[in-house]
């Protein structure tokens, strides 16, 4: 069956929003990280301007997620109450992607810090409307359990450009073909799903907290106090993870200069974003998921710290698999909790969790370059803002641990099944 069909089966609109959500996250977010080794040996970039463009990629995002979360309040502020075709917006954020991506190879080194905004927009637009369209399409056909397809798109996406990256440092190629490459690729990508994204009736308001489920039994709304720990506990998660996740080649180049296998620990972070995808679509629906939020932060610490420890080919395999693995299941149990405990205000809360993830995002390139720059060297520099992401992670875990201690669920309660998770990355 062909994804080109115009009244798309479930399975081609799944494959679909897997392919969306590839090209948008692991190439217009991602495929910047297995490139900057490349483009910093060319000195075409130094580290610091490499931080600058990858926050500038983080904001965009944040103010794509945030755009599209709010929209809704801010057309009725106005007075009006437009509808929203779903599929029309993912087209036009793909395309803008693509070419976002091709122009990338324009050697001008000032345009970057706006294209790489621009992509981080259009990013969180065909996150959010490919989440919320596949779902609900999906709901509609009774298949709702196969929206956790939709989720592996990131890690294929970051799997596909990181071994494009590797056959591409092989070659000896300049960035500029890497990111020729990557935007060939997702023009490519884009022509498969076009016509899925092509429905008359498509027409839905970004659900940041629908899944096609009933919604669950009214429970007692949170207090600002629990709202504030739990969002301050998920935003340390943003800058828990994107240390490594943005300078990882980067870093593994300083410890292992010699090795064959550098290329490979990127593609293998993506590897375990897609396993831990599906592996948190699969567990049962109850149990305390600030206790499942504080074991995905113990994880990641492990893995941010795993090369710290023993920075060796097995340390950076082992970090790399451990800091993938919860990155989707952080925001499908983050998102989750939302839900159950203010469940009348689920989508304005969601808006302010990915708001404090994004902050921390945007706050991690940075403050690596300046401990880099005011270290003896860079590889004493990166260690210690490893350290510090990793006890950030650690502090997040013991947060959500004593959120369940201090405001523990209610023994009747039913935890609603995932649905689509806030704008993240």
């Amino acid at each position: 069956m062909s994804v080109l069909s115009s009244s798309p089966r479930p399975l081609a609109i799944a494959l679909a929003g897997l392919v969306a959500l590839a090209v948008a996250m692991g190439i217009g977010r991602f495929a910047f990280t297995p490139l900057l080794p490349l483009m910093l040996s060319e000195r075409s970039l130094t580290l610091a301007g490499a931080s600058v463009l990858a926050s500038a990629n983080y904001f965009g995002y944040l103010l794509g997620a945030l755009a599209c979360t709010f929209q809704p309040w801010l057309w009725r502020r106005f007075g009006w109450s437009p509808a929203v075709n779903g599929p029309r917006l993912v087209r036009i954020g793909l395309a803008v992607t693509a070419l976002l991506t091709l122009a990338m190879a324009w050697d001008w080194t000032p345009a970057w810090t706006l294209l790489r905004f621009a992509a981080g927009v259009a990013s969180a637009v065909v996150f959010l409307y490919t989440s919320g369209w596949c779902l609900e399409q999906l709901a509609r056909r009774g298949v709702p359990a196969m929206g956790a397809l939709i989720y592996v798109g990131p890690g294929a996406g970051i799997v596909a450009s990181g071994l494009a990256a590797t056959a591409l440092v092989q070659w000896g190629a300049p960035a500029a073909v890497g990111w020729l490459t990557f935007g060939v690729l997702a023009v490519v990508l884009i022509a498969l799903v076009w016509k899925v994204f092509h429905v008359r009736h498509g027409i839905v308001a970004p659900a940041a907290g629908g899944s096609g489920h009933a919604a669950a039994p009214p429970t007692p709304q949170a207090g600002s106090l629990e709202m504030g720990l739990l969002a301050g506990a998920y935003g340390l998660a943003g800058i828990g993870y994107i240390i490594t996740a943005t300078f990882l080649p980067v870093i593994a180049r300083q410890a292992l200069p010699e090795s064959h296998w550098l290329d490979l620990f990127w593609p293998l972070f993506g590897g375990g974003v897609m396993l831990g995808a599906i592996g948190a679509s699969r567990l049962p629906a109850g149990g305390d998921l600030r206790v499942r939020l504080a074991i995905c932060y113990f994880m990641q610490a492990a893995g941010v710290c795993a090369s710290l420890v023993s920075p060796t080919l097995a340390g950076f395999a082992i970090g790399s698999l451990l800091l993938g693995l919860p990155f989707t299941a952080i925001t499908f149990f983050g998102m989750q909790e939302v839900r159950r405990v203010r469940p009348q205000q689920a989508a304005s809360f969601m808006g302010l969790l990915t708001a404090v993830y994004g902050a921390g995002q945007i706050a991690g390139p940075p403050l690596a370059a300046w401990l880099v720059a005011r270290s003896a060297t860079p590889a004493a520099g990166f260690a210690l803002s490893l350290w510090i992401a990793t006890g950030l992670l650690v502090f997040g875990a013991l947060l959500y641990l004593a959120l369940a201690h201090r405001f523990p669920m209610p023994r009747a309660i039913n935890v609603a099944p995932p649905g689509v998770p806030a704008p993240r990355g």
